[in-house]
């Protein structure tokens, strides 16, 4: 890592929250950790959700930095490829973009560390896309990316494969609320934005971004450096290599891997996305104590039950079922499908999904845990598939957990890994979570 010398300097003018002048011995990709602190702050309330700051290295904009969690906290960010010698960095607060009830913004600290060429960590920094929002998104205090993380792969001739997600606080499109929430355990948007396959040598042999509709499309566009610019051109944050000059953010990707996980496991890595995605859709209506799968809202994401499991599917799609006391004493049981086809888990690998629990009962609470497979329900123009078709099986559940009031998730209660095959449209196998 390059060692940097800094000088903070007096303010610059009176929207300037924060300059410091910094110097890089070698060139390299350089991150800024900014620590931002927000008077009244709070992304839950109308009004004052979060202050938007503008980010400027030697006089040019770099990007906007959202502050999405609340009174206080870290962002760190790209500033890019920069040569060797002198720099500086300006950040001021975006009038236009900033909630106007948010009160005194400041900047406390701002650590900047570079990485030159050859250096652990610079390829996966070099690649890393730079994103625009969609128009109004910043405005409307929705859509923000949170969190962007790489996975390294293999690839041929001894190359390797980079691929970038987001971790988005919600989506105003795409998959309703509710069956979202049965089918991916979150409230958030989690999609991969950009992937880019390097020879041996680290030149580029291919690269692309996904699309409307999910469809991954080469990569054609712009680049500053090595870095891809995107445009999110959907509610549900697809993109294009192409689109208007709307703010842009460009979140430093962290180094994950997926190994014997679902996606979301990165969210507990930064506990924080909970609670910006669920006070994101309670302020936007979307919480109702009384709401029922197909209603497109749902109760609190705090009274929700999240299964992590990892298996595989053939023809078939999975549900889960807690039970928790009753008022009469005896058990109930809940469905995360809530008896809808659509509200299956559809896919193979790590999933999550999550069942709502009623009120005043919590996770520590429940008793039993029941898997079942259903068989798919026909695709058009198709004809139903006999009962009992296709195949599936759990090869263990790594997680079941709550939220606690603040929107952290909670300690998990079961941890299973003897693996089992679930008979379609059967029985369903049954876990004890705790004793009667």
């Amino acid at each position: 890592m390059l060692a940097l010398s800094l000088e903070v300097l007096l303010l610059a003018s009176p929207a300037t929250l924060h300059e410091q002048a910094f110097r890089l011995e070698r060139a390299g990709e350089a991150v800024a950790s900014v620590r931002a602190s927000c008077e009244r702050c709070d992304w839950g309330a109308r009004g004052r959700e979060g202050a938007v700051l503008v980010l400027s290295v030697d006089g040019s904009e770099s990007q906007r930095v959202v502050l999405t969690r609340g009174a206080r906290g870290d962002y760190r960010v790209l500033l890019g490829a920069l040569p060797a010698g002198e720099h500086r960095l300006a950040i001021a607060v975006d009038e236009r973009h900033s909630a106007r009830g948010t009160g005194r913004v400041r900047v406390e600290s701002v650590g900047i560390e570079a990485v030159a060429e050859g250096e652990p960590g610079h390829e996966t920094l070099a690649h890393a896309p730079i994103v625009h929002t969609r128009k109004g998104s910043l405005r409307r205090f929705s859509d923000v990316p949170l969190v962007a993380w790489v996975e390294t792969h293999a690839a041929g001739d001894g190359g390797r494969e980079l691929r970038y997600s987001i971790v988005f606080s919600h989506e105003d499109g795409g998959t309703p609320l509710d069956r979202l929430m049965a089918t991916w355990g979150r409230a958030t948007d989690v999609e991969l934005v950009y992937e880019v396959e390097l020879d041996a040598s680290g030149r580029v042999r291919r690269a692309g971004y996904q699309g409307k509709d999910h469809v991954m499309k080469p990569f054609a566009g712009r680049r500053e450096g090595s870095h891809p610019v995107l445009y999110v051109v959907t509610k549900n944050n697809m993109l294009s290599d192409r689109g208007p000059g709307t703010p842009r953010v460009a979140p430093a990707p962290v180094a994950f891997s997926l190994d014997g996980v679902s996606r979301e496991a990165v969210m507990d890595a930064h506990a924080w996305t909970y609670r910006v995605s669920g006070q994101e859709v309670r302020r936007e209506g979307r919480v109702r104590a009384d709401a029922r799968p197909g209603s497109g809202r749902i109760p609190d994401p705090r009274r929700f039950a999240y299964l992590e499991g990892c298996g595989s599917v053939s023809e078939t799609r999975l549900a889960f079922e807690v039970a928790v006391p009753g008022e009469s004493g005896d058990v109930e049981w809940h469905a995360s499908d809530g008896g809808r086809p659509d509200f299956r888990v559809a896919r193979d690998g790590c999933f999550r999904a999550a069942v709502a629990l009623p009120e005043g009962v919590s996770v520590s609470e429940v008793r039993a845990l029941r898997l079942r497979a259903h068989t798919r329900p026909p695709r058009r123009g198709e004809r139903p598939l006999p009962p009992g078709t296709g195949s599936a099986r759990i090869d263990r559940i790594n997680l079941l957990f709550g939220l606690d009031a603040d929107d952290r998730p909670e300690p998990s209660v079961l941890r299973w890994t003897e693996g089992a095959f679930l008979e379609p449209d059967g029985r369903p196998m049954e876990l004890r979570v705790r004793p009667d």
